[in-house]
Parts: C-alpha cells; structure tokens; sequence
C-alpha cells in the first residue's frame, strides 16, 4: 500500500509560500508528480491557490490540460520539437525555449498562426544544462522584433547547488541572473522572474524573484539537508505479508544461498521487490517496521517479493498474515534512506512502481 498524503502536500506548498513571501509559488509536477500522481497532486494544490505548473513535456503537458482547470499557466520544461508548435498553442501550454532554433520556431509558428502565444525563456547561469547561453541570450535582447513575435512572459534558470548553502555557484549564478534579469526590464516591463526551485527558496530574498519552483520540498524531501526537515512527510509505503515460515532446521534464504538462519529462525515473505523499485530505494538490507519494531531483509530481493527476519517478535504465523510492513514511514524518512542508501529522494520516489495500491489521504479543500 502506497499511502500518499494530499494535505501533507499541501502544507508544504503553503509553507512554501510563506518562506517566499512575496512571491508566487508554482508546483513542480513533472514525472507524474514525482510518481505520486500528477492528477491527484495538481488537483490538490490547485485547491489551495496554486495557478503554475511545470512538466517536463509536451506528452505531459497535454494530459494536464485535461485534468487541470482551465485558468491553470502549464509550462512544459523539456521545451518543444520543431513541428509541435502549433499543438502547444492550439492547447494553450507555454513551452520554456531554452536555444536559439526554439526561439525562432516559436516566433516563425506564432507569425504563421497569426497568434501571440506566450513562452518562457531559460538561460543558463551555471547549471550547463538547458537554457540560452549569456551571449546568446544578449543577442535576443537586441532583437525587439524577434522579442515581440515570441511573447515571453517569463525569464527563468536553475540552482546548481542551492542545497549546499555556502557554495559559491549560488551567489554567482544570482549575480548573473540579476544582471540578465536588469538587462530584460527595459524591454519587457510587464516579465516575470524565476530562478529558486526547493533548496534556492531558502537561499534568502535575493533568490526569489517573482516565481518559486518547488518540486522536491512538496513531496516531503528536505530542501535544506543537515537541518531538521521543514516539510511535511508526504509518503508511507507498506508491504503485505503473504506468507509467515518458521526454519525447522538451519536453512539458506533466497537466491545464491547467501544467507543462512538457524533452526527456530522466523521469516516474514512480503509482496513487493525490484520489478516495484525497491531495490535501490531501500538498499540492500532493506529495514522495516512491524507492529512497531524495527525488522530487516535477509538474502536477496526478489523481482516480486522481499523477506524480513521476524524472529524478534512473539506474533504467531496467523496473527502476521495480512499484516504490512512499513519499508518508508516517518521514522524511515527520504531523508533517512537517502543518507542511508547514498540516493536522492528524488530517486525514491520516482523508482516506486506502479503495482501498489494507492490510498490518497484527502486534502483540506476540494477543488
């Protein structure tokens, strides 16, 4: 059972908000939220004030348009594939352009459709990942017309390293994205800005601009590691029991006989393996909690089941079956297996499967 929390979700999108005073906060929901689920998600934060949103495609983008209301501003990160433009316009979803070439198609399908469709413009202040480079951006700059015919109504880049605090790419990156930000004023009063994403929220003032990105921070992840956690734990993950054994005599667990427990020993056989992401989300020895006491895997996960060493506990074999072990809790925290597995909760949460049954605990206002 996959058990995710909407109005944990939406408690940290207003945290968020008032971390940012001042400015907007959009919602990241990309990669179909971050596998919880972009419908129910949206939704959600639509309910208590979100407007924004940001996916990593068009594919993505399209089925939000169906689900989001009509007055939702939908971004598509990924930017846009030469021919797709009249598509994203006819569906009312504003692509980042993030080069030179998708900055002229956008322009040549606005001029050829008659429309003045809006873009975002991303440059890239130290990430070298998307986004125009500084002299490319100056260049733009420089062509009203082409400026004109491409209606941009947002300027954005992205933190490298906003979740180190003291590095010095974040002051640098702010520096130069202020200098762009003072070089697009002049020309586009009416633009908006958007540099901090989770992390760079809580950079400071001089990170937010007009629009905040969170993605990671809605779903629980700690935006400012090595510190108490901030937000609300959005996740509980808890595994069925099918099958209880008791070891009549000393016996191998599992694939490669790499375990051995001796005669009395209890095992606990759960449904969910790798085929559910598991693997690298709980590491090797996954750890898990039943009836309140902290168990662990022994041998080998396998593609559809995982087993726990249960012979701690005084429960019989028929008070077990049925019963779920919890592998993320608030006690087994992202946090706390992404130290523990050297990942990232990102990681995490976008390796769950889509086997498991999903319980949406229900937000504190319907759309």
């Amino acid at each position: 059972m996959l058990t995710i929390d909407l109005a944990a979700i939406q408690s940290n999108w207003l945290k968020l908000q008032t971390v940012g005073a001042g400015a907007s906060v959009a919602g990241v929901i990309k990669a179909n939220a971050y596998g919880l689920g972009a419908d129910k998600v949206g939704n959600a934060l639509y309910a208590v004030g979100c407007r924004e949103f940001f996916f990593a495609s068009t594919n993505e983008a399209l089925v939000a348009r169906a689900f989001l209301p009509s007055d939702s501003i939908i971004y598509v990160l990924g930017g846009i594939s030469t021919g797709d433009e009249r598509l994203l316009i006819e569906s009312n979803l504003t692509p980042v352009l993030c080069s030179l070439s998708a900055v002229d198609g956008w322009g040549k399908a606005n001029f050829a459709l008659g429309s003045n469709a809006s873009s975002a413009i991303k440059i890239n202040t130290g990430m070298t990942r998307f986004g125009l480079d500084v002299r490319e951006f100056e260049s733009l700059c420089s062509d009203k017309n082409l400026l004109r015919a491409i209606n941009p109504v947002l300027l954005m880049s992205h933190l490298a390293c906003a979740d180190e605090r003291d590095h010095p790419l974040n002051l640098h990156q702010q520096n130069l994205f202020s200098d762009c930000v003072q070089l697009m004023r002049p020309l586009l009063p009416n633009l908006r800005f958007s540099l901090a994403n989770s992390s760079g929220i809580f950079l400071g003032d001089k990170w937010h601009f007009d629009l905040l990105r969170p993605g990671a921070a809605l779903y629980g992840i700690n935006p400012i590691p090595n510190t108490p956690n901030p937000m609300l734990p959005v996740v509980r993950l808890s595994l069925p029991i099918v099958q209880v054994r008791t070891l009549e005599a000393e016996a191998a667990i599992g694939y490669g006989s790499s375990v051995t427990l001796p005669e009395g020993a209890r095992v606990a056989v759960v449904a969910g393996g790798y085929a559910d992401g598991l693997h690298r989300t709980l590491g090797l020895q996954p750890e898990g909690y039943l009836s309140g006491q902290l168990v662990r895997a022994v041998g080998r996960m396998s593609m559809d089941s995982t087993m726990f060493d249960i012979s701690a506990l005084g429960l019989s074999g028929d008070q077990l079956l049925g019963q779920q072990i919890d592998v993320i809790n608030p006690a087994l925290s992202l946090e706390y297996l992404s130290k523990k597995n050297t990942s990232l909760g990102y990681e995490i949460l976008t390796s769950l499967g889509t086997r498991y049954q999903r319980k949406y605990l229900a937000g504190a206002c319907d759309v």
